[in-house]
């Protein structure tokens, strides 16, 4: 009797199927450490305690998006294992603040399957829960992955898709209970900016000024420290004999380089409180260079915070082009049809929470 699995192929899924994830995960001081050496990530609220503890918090808090890979890394056994692609995301919440120390765990149900119409993969839909270790929810989100099939001659007729979200609504973001922006006015230095809510406009689009090479040793480290063991980024045998030649690049690393750029010019935004939608628009490899742009799509007050509003944010990475520098549309139409250009590999819409300029002074 075989003791291992290769994980769940497409016709493995039935809708109301739930998952509780293997091996739980104590978070560290070291994520921390780890993943600004990956990233470059500057910050504050992560990289400094005595910063995070002035704005009330218990000491510095895990990256918000540390604690969504890691989330995230405890499905892939049982979920996208043997996944073509994480196709995008939907009504994602960070719901509270997660400290080093705390152990996090996922639960993961099945909402939708869709057969591809090429009857060699099938869209996964799912609905995923972080939990710490006295079970209060910390994460949630919806996402749909391509998953291939075991037996790709067989049909399985499978079309339920559920409908999604477009978008959070501002008055159901999650703001963190701790939070206090009492000092921040003396201690904003520390973010680098005097911007505040009010400085930013409906429209507005911000250039982040630099590009980060992703190198082989990058993206491997960094699903290896979300145990993220998805075929697509760790067998190179494997993928050497698909189209792309190569490992493909875990979109969340994307999600997180473009993130780290986009400190500059957007350094008081102090936390991701949701992603209304998320799209991995093109694959990238090892040796890309991203470069990354936001653009404000929207702006709203918090029901019961004063100094404390939100920005709906849309930030896009590039592959080898900088958008600062030369044309790259998110969108082109081709045979009259609107995709996004080669070049563009992120397009991801959340929601941060900033101080406002009352706070600041």
């Amino acid at each position: 009797m075989a003791k291992t699995t290769r994980g769940n192929f497409f016709e493995d899924f039935a809708v109301g199927t739930t998952f509780r994830h293997a091996a739980p995960r104590t978070m560290s001081v070291g994520d921390i450490a780890v993943y600004t050496a990956l990233t470059g990530d500057r910050r504050p609220l992560s990289s400094s305690a005595e910063f995070a503890r002035s704005l009330g918090f218990e000491r510095e808090v895990i990256h918000d998006l540390v604690v969504f890979h890691i989330v995230f890394g405890k499905t892939v056994d049982d979920v996208s294992r043997n996944a073509v692609a994480n196709l995008g995301y939907a009504d994602v919440r960070f719901v509270a603040p997660v400290y080093p120390g705390d152990t996090l765990r996922a639960e993961t149900e099945v909402i939708g399957l869709r057969e591809a119409s090429s009857g060699k993969a099938g869209v996964v839909y799912v609905r995923t829960r972080g939990y710490n270790q006295k079970d209060a929810e910390v994460l949630s989100f919806i996402r749909w992955v391509l998953v291939n099939k075991r037996d790709p001659a067989t049909r399985t007729g499978a079309s339920e898709v559920p409908e999604l979200p477009r978008s959070v609504s501002p008055d159901e973001l999650p703001v963190p209970s701790r939070l206090s922006l009492q000092r921040f006015g003396d201690l904003g230095w520390v973010t680098g900016s005097a911007y505040g809510f009010e400085d930013y406009e409906v429209g507005e689009r911000i250039d982040h000024g630099q590009g980060m090479t992703v190198d082989e040793a990058d993206h491997t480290l960094a699903t290896r420290l979300y145990q993220n063991t998805a075929r697509v980024h760790f067998d190179a045998r494997a993928m050497a004999g698909t189209p792309f030649g190569q490992r493909l690049v875990y979109g969340g690393h994307v999600i997180s380089v473009a993130h780290a750029l986009a400190y500059s010019g957007m350094e008081n935004v102090l936390h991701m409180a949701a992603w209304n939608g998320g799209s991995h628009a093109n694959p990238t490899l090892a040796g890309d260079t991203l470069y990354a742009y936001s653009e404000i799509l929207d702006k709203a007050d918090l029901p019961g915070q004063s100094g404390l509003g939100a920005l709906r944010i849309r930030l896009v990475a590039a592959k080898n082009a900088d958008p600062a520098e030369e044309d790259v549309p998110r969108k082109v139409t081709e045979d009259g049809k609107e995709r996004y250009d080669q070049r563009i590999v992120l397009d991801l819409d959340y929601w941060g929470l900033i101080p406002r300029r009352k706070a600041l002074a």
